[in-house]
């Protein structure tokens, strides 16, 4: 029966990887319980298990007397004899006698091996706790097993990773039974066993992808320094080379693109930017908000803002499309930038555009109400102001500034 016990929980160690001297310890613990119950909380005892030969063995030490008044302490002399004392083992001396499981009852053998079963199991959960606990923040491989509602499991190593909706890039479409790449991001005990979840939206996800696609991050000769990300949707990653004959930049796109496209495809075609890392917060900014180009910025490096300065036409390229290319800058540089608009003076439109060829826009009534003021062109218009066009019977300050507006638009178009 000892071997038997033993080889059941053997196979367990091969299966689940558990170590072989914790589990003899596991064993020491749960049969010494069962020695207390059987024979009180003052027993002494000593289990031995040798998991190489597969057996256990019990010894139970009592004491002699002369008259027995707590069986489980003592033994008489009597019955010392009886069982063979080759020592000659006397009374007041201790006899140390090997107790055989049988002797326990099925009822405790049982509980034993219900109560060992328990130990694995929390033991396994133990093993999965800190096998993920290491690889946090570390890409894993997994096949999708089953998508819901709000969130996705993932089998990996036949353990379940969890892939939550807030942790998925938007509007990406996932496939039971296809392989899918993500980070080790949280790793916690629950009630059932340890719970794991997994993202491809962390910003981690994307310096492992650069650190997996471009040798010379991965060595160490170009450092990512900073990352911003709206995944799905478009991030900046600034970079930095600690050789001068590499470029950062080049040597994260690729050639033709090849390394940088091979991120994209994988995020989801997330577009992604790629700009050198300056200690120059001023030269920083200006390469997190390129391709527009700036005028002037005004740095309060205590409260960490900017004023970027620019042109009336490069707004729009700093802003991006719903606001997402100022954003990201803010995040990379660590920046809050405000834009202020630069209007173009007069003086620097190099060609004037007759009145006439914007007769259309204006509306006919309008045309005519410039015209015979003495308005013969656009630059005559802009550079008379609302205070001048005030002048004109008919025109309200609300329809001066619409006019205004549409010339301005006009110049640039043609920029």
């Amino acid at each position: 029966m000892n071997s038997e016990i033993v080889e059941s929980f053997a196979q367990m160690v091969r299966e689940k990887g558990i170590d072989r001297d914790v589990l003899g310890g596991i064993l020491e613990e749960i049969f010494g319980l069962l020695i207390k119950k059987k024979y009180g909380d003052e027993a002494k005892f000593d289990v031995v298990v040798n998991m190489d030969r597969g057996d256990i063995e019990i010894f139970l030490e009592r004491e002699i007397v002369d008259v027995v008044k707590d069986p489980n302490t003592q033994i008489s002399i009597d019955e010392v004899n009886e069982k063979g004392n080759e020592d000659e083992l006397e009374i007041g001396e201790d006899f140390v006698e090997k107790i055989e499981l049988a002797s326990l009852g099925r009822r405790l053998i049982a509980l034993a091996k219900q109560s060992l079963n328990q130990k694995i199991r929390e033991l396994e959960k133990e093993i999965i706790y800190n096998e993920y606990n290491e690889l946090l923040g570390e890409i894993v491989v997994g096949d999708i097993y089953q998508i819901r509602k709000n969130d996705i499991l993932v089998n990996h190593n036949k353990n379940e990773l969890i892939l939550p909706r807030s942790e998925q890039i938007p509007f990406e479409k996932y496939k039971k039974g296809e392989t899918i790449r993500a980070i080790v991001k949280e790793v916690r005990k629950g009630n059932s066993g340890p719970v794991i979840i997994i993202s491809r939206s962390d910003n981690m996800f994307l310096r492992r992808l650069f650190e997996i696609e471009i040798p010379e991050i991965y060595d160490g000769i170009i450092d990512i320094k900073s990352i911003a990300r709206e995944p799905g949707e478009r991030a900046k990653i600034a970079v930095e080379s600690q050789d001068p004959r590499i470029d950062a930049v080049g040597a994260c796109v690729g050639m033709k693109g090849v390394r940088i496209h091979a991120i994209v495809r994988e995020l989801n075609n997330e577009n992604i930017d790629v700009v050198n890392y300056s200690d120059d917060p001023i030269i920083f900014i200006q390469k997190a908000l390129a391709p527009a180009k700036l005028k002037k910025i005004e740095l309060d490096e205590d409260e960490k803002k900017a004023i970027v300065t620019a042109g009336s036409d490069q707004v729009s390229l700093i802003v991006g499309r719903n606001g997402v290319n100022i954003r990201l800058a803010m995040k990379l540089t660590g920046y809050e930038i405000e834009i202020l608009r630069e209007e173009k003076s007069f003086e620097e439109y190099e060609e004037d555009i007759e009145l006439f060829d914007l007769k259309e826009e204006l509306g006919n009534e309008i045309y005519e109400l410039l015209i015979n003021n003495g308005y013969d062109t656009a630059l005559d218009v802009l550079t008379a102001g609302s205070e001048k066009l005030k002048e004109i019977e008919g025109l309200d300050d609300k329809k001066i500034e619409e006019i205004i507006d549409l010339i301005k638009s006009q110049f640039e178009e043609e920029d």
